[in-house]
């Protein structure tokens, strides 16, 4: 049964973080990002965020900064939205899945190609 809440848990977060980061931050730094995952922990004190973020390798450093910079104003923006005891801790990181997932597919891509000129 708990599992099933911190799945649900996990879900509304990304759903909120979604909406807080596209409408209510403000920071230059940010680019467009996209929340792929929420990683809750099970007494729900944590939370492991994966972004993807669309730029060259510097964009998504200054991005990453500038999340762990409004990370506070998030958080409190989170637990205005999600009633919880206690509002998680936030941790932001890269989801390279969607990069592999390309390259892969190029890759494939590739391999076609060689085989239709045989």
């Amino acid at each position: 049964m708990a599992k099933v809440r911190v799945g649900r848990v996990g879900e509304q977060i990304k759903k909120e973080l979604s909406q807080i980061i596209q409408t209510e931050l403000k920071d230059p730094r940010i680019g467009f990002i996209t929340v792929t995952g929420v990683d809750v922990t099970s007494d729900l004190s944590q939370a492991r965020i994966y972004l993807s973020v669309l730029g060259s390798d510097e964009q998504k450093e200054n991005t990453l900064k500038a999340l762990a910079k409004g990370s506070g104003f998030i958080r409190s923006e989170l637990g205005k939205r999600i009633r919880l005891r206690h509002t998680p801790e936030l941790e932001f990181r890269f989801d390279s899945s969607i990069e592999y997932g390309s390259r892969i597919e190029s890759l494939l891509v590739e391999i076609n190609r060689g085989h239709d000129t045989v």
